[in-house]
């Protein structure tokens, strides 16, 4: 029950996060919308990682949330002063 409910707000999110990234009218919103999509996806594995009891999930996701944040950063600071 509860893993449908957290199902259905993962997939909600990512949907509306993928509609705010096609048509966000200025690449800040588009970036902004994938860095959620990067979140979202941290928290899947996250969520993996307690369901199958897994260790590696938990690591992964660490890994994957590092590298989003450092990418992030680094098109933040291409969209303001370019390269």
């Amino acid at each position: 029950m509860i893993l449908d409910i957290l199902f259905g707000v993962i997939v909600l999110a990512t949907f509306l996060s993928l509609i705010r990234a096609v048509i966000g009218p200025t690449a800040s919103d588009r970036m902004v919308a994938v860095d959620i999509m990067t979140t979202i996806t941290t928290v899947v594995l996250v969520v993996l990682s307690l369901i199958f009891k897994r260790k590696i999930y938990l690591d992964v996701a660490l890994v994957y949330a590092v590298l989003a944040y450092i990418t992030t950063l680094v098109v933040a600071r291409y969209l303001e002063k370019g390269i």
